[in-house]
């Protein structure tokens, strides 16, 4: 019983955070700025993952040339900011990673 309540505390406190602002805004017509402000939130949250993960592939800070992952993401990048198409940066990103794997 012990467990199911803790269970229950857990889910709980993980949905409230979630569920409160939906409720809370939910009907509501919220200014223009702060719709833009929020138009920004994925692509912070998407930063926020992928950016260790290419600057320290192995746990720690690598910025020279054998880290394929930034070699990769540098190209990637230009794609994408060229061709404003996600579809785009990702074929780009696994064709040069297939490619750069298969140089070294």
């Amino acid at each position: 019983m012990r467990y199911a309540a803790l269970f229950a505390a857990m889910a709980f406190v993980t949905y409230l955070p979630r569920a409160l602002p939906f409720f809370v805004l939910s009907g509501r017509k919220l200014p223009p700025r702060l719709l833009r402000f929020f138009e920004g939130f994925p692509v912070a949250v998407l930063a926020a993952f992928v950016t260790p993960l290419i600057l320290a592939p192995g746990g720690h800070l690598e910025l020279n040339l054998s880290n394929l992952d930034l070699l990769v993401a540098i190209p990637t990048t230009l794609v994408a900011l060229r061709t404003r198409s996600l579809i785009a940066a990702v074929v780009a990103g696994a064709v040069l990673m297939m490619m750069a794997r298969a140089v070294n």
